[in-house]
């Protein structure tokens, strides 16, 4: 009986690929996201071969931005953030101000590009990758030092103001692409949509904290008496599914925003850790997808193209955040190992620059050719962390230590 293969084919293909050169890239001590990525650039549209399902592939990398963004909220931690907001909370927005203040500039007079899509290029460079930085915090048993408290309350802050960014990037592109933008009554509509949409986001985020605080723990432990793994591990994804639907299709959020607050829900639950262990499986499988998804996006040609421009690009990623982050811990008195660590750490970008890059596709904020830079500036600045690791030892007097590959965690 004839049928349609096309997300078999896409689960298959995009898994193997994923597998097989994910390893590779752990063999090569790099960060397996690399092989993921490089994984979807096999199975883009760019390159000779099998080409996935496209169309197949946004909706899976869709799940697996809220799985994503449901694990950052379940483990986003408020106590952790506090003991270093000192640092992390001013350092995080320095930095993000500088690299997209550097991507503006750069792209306004350097690349020729218009404003806004020259700021948003800048705003995508800003935040460093969760993944990337954990494994490397792990790799160098820093996690519970006090340099890798510091680096993930940074990260925090970092991922917080993206989930703020995703709200707020559709409603300021609206208002950007007003046909008369110097009619009053145009600008005043615009302003009552984007005032009408923040209101129903808090109203949301009011109704979640307030009744879903209550709600989803009885829930959780109505399901746990149960006594079925089964049945929680399907409890955990229908809540952070559904939500993040209610949220896009009741409030008008973006599905993002909802399963981050449904997993900050449930952080703080009794039930919270054990909700993370189950729901974890699921996440990385599609976190993987959205990552080869992202790599299908990719155009390898723009390395040959425009290599100046993507040399510039890594060079705000790399270099431009990096002393940004030594400007600010300079400023807090940080030692010069420590605050060696923490530039190091923070010199790549990865998932929240894949979703804003997305975004910015999608409203045709961003060109074609720019989000190439962006993905461009990812992989090459992922491929190199280890090597900035390397320096930051070396600058700092301290022996590196050994490599030791770990199991990564997604998200």
């Amino acid at each position: 009986m004839p049928h349609d293969d096309s997300l078999i084919l896409m689960l298959v293909g995009g898994f193997v690929l994923a597998f097989v050169l994910g390893m590779l890239a752990l063999r090569l001590k790099l960060s397996p996201l690399v092989g993921y990525l490089v994984a979807g650039i096999v199975a883009g549209p760019f390159t000779p071969g099998w080409v996935a399902d496209s169309s197949l592939a946004m909706q899976l990398a869709e799940i697996g931005v809220i799985l994503l963004m449901f694990g950052v909220g379940l483990h986003f931690s408020p106590k952790d953030l506090l003991q270093v907001r000192k640092v992390a909370l001013p350092g995080a927005v320095f930095q993000i101000l500088a690299a997209t203040a550097l991507g503006w500039g750069v792209g306004r007079f350097f690349m020729g590009l218009g404003d806004a899509e020259a700021a948003l290029m800048g705003f995508s460079l800003s935040v460093a990758s969760t993944v990337v930085l954990l494994r490397a915090l792990e790799e160098r048993k820093e996690v519970k030092t006090e340099t890798g408290r510091i680096a993930v309350g940074w990260l925090i802050v970092e991922d917080l103001v993206m989930v703020v960014a995703l709200v707020l990037i559709p409603l300021l592109a609206t208002a950007g692409a007003s046909p008369a933008p110097g009619a009053a009554s145009d600008w005043g509509a615009i302003g009552l949509k984007i005032g009408g949409t923040l209101l129903s986001i808090a109203v949301f985020v009011a109704f979640m904290l307030v009744v879903g605080g209550r709600v989803l723990p009885w829930v959780l432990v109505r399901i746990a008496h149960t006594r079925s793994r089964e049945l929680f591990t399907l409890g955990v994804l229908a809540i952070s599914l559904g939500i993040a639907y209610v949220a896009y299709a009741v409030f008008g959020a973006s599905f993002a925003l909802g399963a981050f607050i449904a997993g900050l829900v449930l952080n703080g639950t009794p039930l919270g850790h054990n909700a993370a262990e189950r729901a974890l499986p699921l996440r990385d499988a599609f976190a993987v997808l959205f990552f080869v998804s992202v790599g299908m996006l990719f155009d390898p040609r723009v390395l040959v193209e425009q290599p100046l421009a993507v040399a510039a690009v890594v060079a705000i990623i790399v270099l431009g955040k990096a002393l940004a982050a030594l400007a600010i811990t300079s400023v807090f008195r940080l030692e010069r190992t420590p605050a060696l660590m923490i530039a190091a750490s923070l010199a790549q970008i990865g998932e929240f620059s894949f979703i804003l890059a997305g975004v910015g596709l999608k409203l045709e904020v961003l060109s074609r050719g720019t989000h190439d830079l962006i993905l461009a500036g990812a992989l090459i600045s992922i491929v190199l962390n280890p090597f900035v690791f390397k320096l930051a030892d070396k600058l700092s007097g301290k022996p590196p230590k050994p490599p030791q590959p770990a199991a990564e965690p997604i998200g």
